[in-house]
């Protein structure tokens, strides 16, 4: 008798956890949270013996970004780009972008071109696979708490991409912020744009507020819009211009970013997806992924 009521309480948990699932947004919230790592940890286990036997390349993003692409699927959340062509261009350069959560890992699928490296903290090197994929990737890590050890792997940077051809992807604000103005800028990633003489191309990824909030433990489906601002030119420019040149970026950006606070807003025409209603769009090129935060 015991098994038997033992056997029936196994078999009604899963619709105990569906009803909560449904009735609970923080309980959604924690499901949605909890897959979104499980699925990058699983992911990365399951690719990083594929890509290493290519060896630490960037051509092994490309793994990376079909495993993180179907995500927003998942999600139900809808990519919108406005001015990809900004990212057209053939040789190297700098992307500098707005740091919310870690979210920004699908909008950056959509759009980040190839042969792109991000900038990491170091500290990611070591959660397990994960940091094993991102090295095996390409992924530039730094030391935020050694200010010569990051000033030395800017340095190294800058050469690498003038002969690699290869195209960074920093967070220049340091952490995650969901705040409704971004934080003041840190200097490593305009240091580096201008060490290498190669444009800085700013990325702004709309508010998550209308779908997701860490704070009040909300996560349903939603817009993002992902803006592509003009490129900015450093060439000619010397470390003596790094200041104002992170001051003009960060401005354009901060404006650019308030202007999608207020015109841009979740679209209600969206199916239902696999976690929550919403409605996928198809991304348009670009290839790799991860995230990190700059010196």
């Amino acid at each position: 008798m015991d098994s038997v009521l033992l056997l029936h309480g196994l078999l009604l948990l899963p619709l105990a956890a569906l009803l909560l699932y449904r009735c609970s947004p923080p309980f959604q919230y924690l499901c949605k949270v909890a897959f979104f790592n499980c699925w990058i940890v699983a992911l990365a286990t399951l690719l990083s013996p594929f890509a290493a036997f290519r060896g630490r390349s960037v051509e092994n993003m490309r793994l990376l970004r079909a495993a993180l692409l179907p995500l927003k699927r998942f999600y139900g959340i809808r990519m919108r780009v406005r001015g990809s062509e900004q990212l057209q261009l053939q040789g190297p350069f700098v992307i500098v972008c707005n740091h919310q959560a870690s979210l920004d890992l699908m909008g950056m699928v959509e759009v980040i071109p190839e042969r792109c490296v991000p900038i990491a903290k170091r500290e990611l090197l070591y959660l397990g696979t994960v940091g094993w994929a991102c090295w095996l990737s390409g992924t530039i890590f730094i030391d935020r708490h050694r200010r010569d050890a990051a000033i030395e792997v800017i340095s190294h940077t800058a050469s690498t991409m003038c002969r690699e051809n290869l195209r960074v992807w920093v967070f220049p604000e340091g952490t995650r912020n969901q705040g409704k103005s971004m934080l003041p800028f840190k200097r490593g990633a305009f240091h580096l744009a201008v060490q290498a003489q190669v444009p800085i191309v700013p990325v702004v990824i709309s508010p998550y507020w209308d779908f997701f909030s860490s704070k009040e433990k909300r996560f349903t489906s939603g817009t993002c819009t992902i803006r592509v601002l003009p490129r900015v030119e450093t060439r000619g420019l010397s470390p003596k211009d790094v200041p104002e040149l992170t001051e003009s970026v960060r401005q354009a950006m901060a404006e650019a970013l308030a202007e999608m606070s207020r015109s841009d807003h979740g679209d209600q025409d969206m199916q239902q997806p696999l976690l929550g209603p919403g409605k996928d769009r198809g991304s348009p090129q670009g290839q790799g992924d991860t995230a990190g935060n700059s010196k």
